[in-house]
């Protein structure tokens, strides 16, 4: 997580998220860095609009906020949400082995 969390703070910080830059943040923080989870971040990162994935990211998060809650939801539902969310867990852990 420190790897996503070091992009995003020089995202913010107006900086590029480059290998150098992620190994100094990550290292600041006192932890190991891992020259392949960098290389990877660094690489997934290219061409991504972050801005515009942060803002689809909060609509989403937002959206069931924004709409009526249904008075009860399923068990089978419940159950393809929490696979839903498994999967999305799933695709990020390939990112770093």
């Amino acid at each position: 997580m420190e790897y996503i969390y070091s992009a995003l703070l020089l995202h913010k910080l107006g900086k590029e998220v480059s290998e150098e830059n992620v190994k100094s943040v990550v290292k600041a923080t006192g932890a190991t860095v891992d020259e392949s989870k960098v290389k990877s971040l660094v690489v997934s990162l290219k061409g991504v609009d972050i801005d515009k994935e942060l803002e689809s990211a909060s609509l989403m998060a937002a959206a069931p906020a924004a709409g009526a809650a249904p008075a009860k939801e399923t068990k089978a539902e419940a159950h393809q949400e929490e696979e839903k969310h498994e999967s999305a867990a799933e695709g990020l852990s390939s990112l770093f082995g």
